[in-house]
């Protein structure tokens, strides 16, 4: 029989972002970004070890204030801009085989996805292992009905809307889209640590959540947009 070796959750929490400086541990309602996503891996009660990867010691130090394992620090190569997170990923593996610690089941909780709770974690965890997929992602329906979409040439006319056979049609009865939202993504460690593994074959499966809990956090109007969604959640605890 094979050793059943459980599973980790990673959270890549690199200290070189451009876009809004030191994102992943701004305040959100009075804790930092990536604490959101450690509590959530912890409430979820899956895993073995719950990591943050991060390149900082600062980083370091608060993910561990929150309950993360941060044994080492990620290596430069894989915390620049175009590095790949699956790359990190693979070296986290790597470094905790090297502690004498393996696992069957990694789960990337990227943590610009505050409002990805446990339960939506312990839901995409069964569909994953029940499905016997090869890995999962979430998804969330897009916001407006991609069939309402068009382009615009320099004049801005509304000619290809209007040649549309959608531009009369009602939302509900409109086929909902799709798009991945970046919360949680489920792979079988072995597999993932081929760097010839394709994550989006065709035993990839989506695990649907709700648009409210889909907030990625990417700019300052992102926090605040997250900030305005929490603010009545916290009132009814």
């Amino acid at each position: 029989m094979k050793e059943q070796r459980g599973a980790i959750a990673i959270i890549p929490a690199r200290s070189g972002s451009k876009g809004l400086k030191d994102k992943n541990i701004r305040p959100l309602r009075g804790k930092p970004l990536l604490a959101y996503s450690v509590e959530a891996a912890l409430d979820a009660g899956l895993f073995d070890t719950v990591h943050v990867s991060t390149d900082s010691s600062e980083y370091a130090a608060i993910a561990a204030t929150y309950g993360a394992d941060v044994p080492f620090l990620r290596d430069q190569r894989n915390a620049e801009d175009a590095s790949s997170t699956w790359d990190a990923v693979r070296e986290v593996l790597r470094k905790y085989e090297g502690l004498g610690k393996r696992f069957d089941i990694c789960v990337l909780l990227q943590p610009t996805s505050p409002l990805r709770n446990g339960k939506d974690i312990q839901a995409a965890y069964r569909q994953f292992t029940d499905s016997h997929a090869g890995s999962l992602t979430s998804v969330t329906a897009v916001e407006h009905p991609v069939q309402w979409c068009f382009r615009l040439d320099g004049s801005r006319s509304m000619r290809e809307f209007a040649s549309s056979p959608y531009k009369n049609a009602r939302r509900q009865d409109l086929e909902p889209y799709y798009r991945e939202n970046g919360a949680i993504y489920i792979v079988g460690a072995e597999d993932i640590m081929n760097p010839a593994f394709d994550f989006y074959s065709d035993r990839c499966v989506a695990y649907v959540m709700e648009q409210s809990r889909s907030i990625d956090i990417d700019t300052l109007e992102d926090f605040l947009l997250a900030e305005t969604v929490m603010k009545p959640w916290e009132e009814t605890e």
